[in-house]
C-alpha cells in the first residue's frame, strides 16, 4: 500500500448526502475481469442516456479531469461494503475523501487501501465546503497527515482528527498484514515458546493433511 504524506492538488465538490457505494462503483458497469474502475467511477452520473458525458458533472470539467480530493456530505459511502467503491477512486488519482461523516465499513475500507478519509467539525465543515465550491478546481489544496491540517488559498488551514492507529497506517503504508508483520518478530518468538511448551500441538508433517 502507497504511504499516504503530504498531498497537494485541486478538491472538487460533490456536496450530497447519503452517496451510496452502487452510485460510486455501479454493478454491471464494466466487465467481471480486470474492469475499467476508473471508467465505472460515478459512471451512471458521469454518462447520459445515449452514451455522451454528462458536462454539468464534476469529473467531466477540465478542472477536475484528474482530481486528488474529493469534497463530500453526510454518509458517504453507505449501502453496500463494495471495496470497489474505494478502487474506482484511486482509480482516477482520489487519494482523500472529505465528507461530513462516512459508513463505517467504506471508511474502513478507504483505510485499507491508502485512501485518507477527513470529518471536520460542523463549523470548519461549512467553511472548507465554501472555500472548496468558490474555488472550484482554480488553485490546489495541501493535505499534511502528519500535521494533520488541508490548507487552502488564502492561508486557511483546517484542522481535522484521526485516530492515532489509522494515522499510523496511512503514514507508513500498512493494510491490516502489514500492521501485523510489524510483529514478526514477537510471533516468531511465541511460536519457538509453543513448540517447547505444547509440542503435542505442533505438526510433524506439513504435507501430513
Amino acid at each position: 500500500m502507497q504511504p499516504f504524506t503530504i498531498l497537494e492538488r485541486v478538491a472538487a465538490q460533490l456536496i450530497e448526502d447519503d452517496v451510496n457505494t452502487d452510485q460510486v462503483a455501479p454493478i454491471g458497469a464494466g466487465p467481471r475481469v480486470n474492469p475499467d474502475y476508473a471508467a465505472m467511477l460515478f459512471m451512471r452520473q458521469r454518462v447520459n442516456a445515449d452514451g455522451s458525458p454528462n458536462p454539468d458533472f464534476f469529473l467531466n470539467k477540465p478542472q477536475f479531469s484528474k482530481p486528488s480530493i474529493l469534497v463530500t456530505g453526510a454518509n458517504f459511502g453507505c449501502g453496500s461494503s463494495r471495496e470497489a467503491a474505494v478502487w474506482c477512486m484511486q482509480a482516477v488519482g482520489i487519494r482523500c475523501v472529505v465528507a461530513r461523516s462516512f459508513a463505517d465499513i467504506y471508511r474502513e475500507n478507504c483505510l485499507q487501501n491508502g485512501v485518507l478519509p477527513v470529518v471536520f467539525g460542523d463549523g470548519d465543515a461549512e467553511a472548507f465546503e465554501a472555500l472548496v465550491v468558490s474555488t472550484n478546481g482554480g488553485a490546489p489544496f495541501r493535505v499534511d497527515l502528519a500535521a494533520q491540517t488541508i490548507s487552502g488559498p488564502g492561508g486557511a488551514v483546517f484542522r481535522f482528527d484521526i485516530p492515532p492507529a489509522d494515522r499510523t497506517r496511512l503514514l507508513e503504508g500498512l493494510d491490516d498484514i502489514g500492521l501485523t508483520m510489524k510483529h514478526d518478530a514477537e510471533i516468531a518468538a511465541f511460536e519457538a515458546r509453543m513448540k517447547i511448551a505444547r509440542p503435542w500441538s505442533q505438526r510433524a508433517d506439513a504435507n501430513a493433511l
